[in-house]
């Protein structure tokens, strides 16, 4: 009987360890400067709203860069880095 093996792109066929701590350090290093480049453009604009109007604002576009940018270059870039082997 043969045994099936689920292929992983980029990654060796030997037995790795998704690092979740260096995923979020990574994660961190992105999103800092995103939020706070956001909250600069978007505080001017928004002179006299309300706290919960501004996060209205800011969290659908910090939400899309980091699934449609900053988690798949995360995963481009540092993959060897986040999968340590056992």
């Amino acid at each position: 009987m043969k045994r099936i093996v689920p292929f992983r792109w980029g990654l060796s066929m030997s037995a790795t360890v998704f690092s979740r701590n260096r995923f979020t350090v990574l994660v961190m290093i992105g999103v800092y400067p995103l939020v706070t480049g956001l909250l600069y453009a978007i505080i001017p604009l928004t002179e006299g709203w309300a706290m919960w109007q501004r996060t209205a604002i800011l969290v659908p576009l910090v939400v899309v860069s980091m699934v449609w940018g900053i988690i798949p270059l995360i995963h481009r870039r540092c993959g060897a880095f986040l999968h340590r082997k056992k």
